[in-house]
């Protein structure tokens, strides 16, 4: 493959058969798409690039401008804004909370973005209410990108994500899991499967607890609910403890050898449930999951 720009391999991601899951569930077939594989490292490159596409298009950002896209993020978009607007020329600034990992914060810091960090005890929303403090102080300085409510977010998903799942499974996927925390990646997604087959079901994964450890999802209930979300587009949502994605995660490196993130095993979770009622029915059924990124961002630092 020969690129004129990194920006040119974002998508197209594999899909990877869990065998190892599918033994507990004869019938139905389990697929993980690997977001990971995205040049930045998890599926929030797909939603940047299309926000800061969107943002060139219009002479928010770029050349004539003298505006840095700022945005808050618990940290892959943030990754995702840093890198790409290093290859396209686009001064970024993030604003995080202080307890991200530190893997995040280095290589955000490394693409060149600027990092402003928020009150960790307040996880993403309090970076959410800094970010807007920021703007509207200085309005002039910075555009905010908000992902958040920008439908560059889920327009992304509808136009890329939904289309790879279709083509990849032939037209056979039954159901999209998918963690909630923008929500861009379920709502734009589903969007995108209901417009190919409305039967395909939509399934929306949340953690179980306001105070949890699934970085990147939203406890939406207890959270500042993303304008992009529609909790009527699911068919379904399910509540996953912090402790079933995190065993989950340890599950698929032992037996599928795939060093997932938490919110990738929560979403297995959730898929793996979906798949014994399937089974308990005597369905068939081919459940395809979003991993958005790899447990290496969480590991701490060694000693």
């Amino acid at each position: 493959m020969i690129l004129d720009s990194l920006v040119e391999a974002v998508g197209d991601t594999p899909l990877v058969r869990l065998e190892a899951l599918e033994r507990e569930v004869p019938g139905v077939e389990l697929w993980a798409k690997l977001e990971w594989c995205n040049p930045g490292g998890s599926v929030k490159d797909r939603a940047a690039l299309g926000i800061v596409r969107d943002a060139l298009a219009r002479g928010l950002v770029g050349p004539g401008t003298q505006r840095t896209l700022i945005d808050s993020t618990s940290g892959n978009t943030g990754i995702a804004y840093a890198w790409i607007g290093a290859a396209l020329r686009v001064p970024v600034a993030l604003v995080m909370p202080e307890n991200v990992s530190p893997a995040r914060k280095r290589i955000a810091r490394a693409f060149g973005a600027e990092v402003i960090f928020s009150d960790p005890q307040e996880q993403s929303d309090g970076a959410i209410r800094l970010c807007r403090k920021l703007v509207a102080d200085s309005p002039d300085r910075y555009y905010h990108a908000d992902q958040y409510s920008n439908p560059a977010n889920p327009r992304a998903h509808e136009e890329t994500t939904a289309a790879e799942i279709w083509r990849g499974t032939e037209g056979r996927v039954t159901h999209f899991v998918a963690g909630l925390g923008t929500s861009g990646t379920a709502m734009g997604t589903g969007r995108g499967l209901k417009s190919y087959a409305k039967s395909v079901q939509i399934v929306g994964v949340e953690p179980a607890e306001a105070l949890h450890g699934l970085e990147g999802l939203k406890h939406m209930p207890s959270s500042i609910v993303p304008p992009i979300y529609r909790e009527a587009e699911l068919d379904r949502k399910l509540s996953i403890a912090t402790d079933e994605g995190w065993d989950m995660a340890e599950r698929l490196l032992a037996e599928e050898g795939l060093l997932a993130g938490h919110s990738a095993g929560a979403a297995a979770r959730g898929a793996l449930l979906v798949a014994h009622e399937l089974g308990a029915r005597g369905d068939r059924g081919v459940v395809v999951m979003i991993f958005p990124d790899r447990a290496d961002r969480y590991l701490p630092e060694a000693p």
